[in-house]
């Protein structure tokens, strides 16, 4: 929920089992060579000897070891340029498929003290192409991937690979409850983050088809009552579906300390209803939960009915979608999963964290099943009927990491194939839902893990679906 699209969609086709380079025998070579070791050890002390700029900044011990746990260390693949004292190059995380050029600069002087060194994130050149699997191949390639992904402890969820809208794979790992011991299964239910937008936007558009709502009316048609009268009066519909409305975030201190008081869509606007807009609407991308709970409320006043009532009639429903809902954390769900958040290198239950409930913009729960019968449902046409399933999931909007973004769907072509979905992160949760629709595939990863466990698992599938 709070990680955002460009987080959740970045596409880079990497190898999964990385040739290494050799890194020069220069004072900067070596210095690459000793961190290189010091930080694939995972030993935090030999960390801290080593300075670390990334866009964040210097990272402290902690962020080093969570670092090291996420990337599983890296290989070097490639040396760009080098001198003595500058060495920048390709690195590959030994975790996933991502690639990072590091930039590092030594003292001309023994001991040639490191003055400099940079990661940051790179999409793969064309040069270290991943080989497209066939159907039985990907399979093989996927059991053995998140084998090593769960005995790293990186994973604990449910992966789903399916084809014309049957299941090839369907596979549980690891545990719901740490505690009791209780297994992951493939009817556990997973907190599924910024994953309820497609269902929000679903639900907006059907009120569209039905003439109940307007996409260029702005949202005092529908809340005349809002607080901020400027940002009612000139944010639309479609911006608030596009992420263009400049409406912004909730998540925050002010957010923290009203966690559980917040129990009602009504209640966020209550707390965040006079903020105006942080730039002017249309103008350009920015994600926004903001925007997506305000479209829960024109939801509720459009149709007249409560929005968690609406989603469950008009969605679920006919999607056959028996397993997903909203409940507030405090009633039991029957195998809902406890999500786990890693803190200090040990993992730790996320119930702190959590709202009272989801909302509009996400934090309900759902099963892997459940999201292959939403995907058929919308590709079917069950939902929305062809132009406004068309609409729904086709971008028009620019968003970072070159792709597209419709109305809460991504939608992301690379390597000659195209996906639409959307993936939802926090702390302890983690799912992600692509769907292919030129070569019929879908994908779902949920689990209960923080970010990225399941994103890593769907791009590792992306990256070597054959093309059709």
């Amino acid at each position: 929920m709070r990680h955002r699209l460009l987080v959740l969609f970045t596409l880079v086709i990497l190898s999964f089992s990385p040739t290494q380079a050799q890194a020069p025998d220069t004072p900067a070579g070596g210095q690459l060579r000793a961190w290189l070791d010091a930080f694939n050890s995972g030993d935090a002390a030999r960390l801290e000897q080593f300075p670390l700029g990334l866009e964040m900044g210097r990272l402290n011990a902690n962020q080093l070891q969570g670092f090291r746990f996420r990337t599983g260390g890296f290989e070097l693949r490639k040396v760009e340029e080098s001198t003595a004292t500058r060495l920048v190059g390709l690195l590959q995380e030994r975790a996933s498929d991502n690639f990072a050029r590091f930039t590092i600069e030594v003292d001309a002087q023994e001991p040639h003290q490191i003055t400099k060194l940079e990661l940051r994130a790179t999409p793969r050149p064309a040069e270290f192409a991943i080989q497209r699997l066939s159907d039985v191949d990907l399979i093989a390639a996927l059991k053995s991937r998140v084998d090593a992904e769960v005995a790293a402890d990186r994973f604990a969820g449910v992966v789903l690979l399916a084809k014309n809208g049957n299941p090839l794979f369907t596979q549980a790992y690891g545990l719901a409850d740490r505690d009791k011991k209780i297994a992951n299964t493939k009817n556990t239910r997973f907190r599924i983050g910024s994953m309820n937008k497609m269902f929000t936007a679903t639900a907006i558009l059907q009120l569209v088809q039905d003439g109940k709502v307007k996409l260029e009316d702005p949202l005092d048609r529908y809340l005349p009552d809002y607080p901020n009268k400027h940002l009612a009066s000139t944010v639309t519909i479609r911006q608030l579906l596009t992420h263009t409305g400049g409406t912004g975030d909730f998540f925050g201190p002010e957010f923290d300390a009203h966690r559980l008081e917040i129990r009602t869509l009504q209640d966020y606007v209550t707390l965040f209803g006079t903020r105006d807009v942080a730039f002017e609407p249309g103008s350009k991308w920015v994600y926004s939960n903001y925007g997506f709970l305000l479209l829960g409320l024109v939801v509720e006043k459009a149709a007249g009915v409560n929005y968690y009532e609406y989603v469950r009639d008009h969605v679920y429903a006919p999607a056959g979608m028996t397993r997903t809902g909203s409940e507030p954390e405090e009633d039991a769900v029957p195998d809902r999963a406890i999500g786990y958040m890693r803190v200090g290198g040990a993992w730790h239950t996320n119930a702190d964290t959590l709202p009272y409930r989801g909302t509009s913009a996400g934090g309900g729960y759902s099963t892997a099943g459940d999201f292959l019968r939403f995907a058929n449902a919308i590709v079917g046409r069950k939902l929305l009927n062809a132009t406004y399933t068309d609409l729904l999931t086709t971008g028009t909007v620019d968003a970072p990491g070159g792709q597209k973004y419709a109305y809460g769907f991504g939608d992301v072509r690379a390597d000659g194939l195209r996906f639409f979905g959307h993936s939802g992160g926090a702390p302890g949760m983690n799912g992600d839902l692509r769907v292919y629709p030129e070569s019929g595939y879908v994908v779902v990863a949920l689990a209960n893990l923080d970010p990225p466990a399941a994103g890593r698992v769907t791009q590792f599938v992306g990256n070597r679906l054959p093309k059709p």
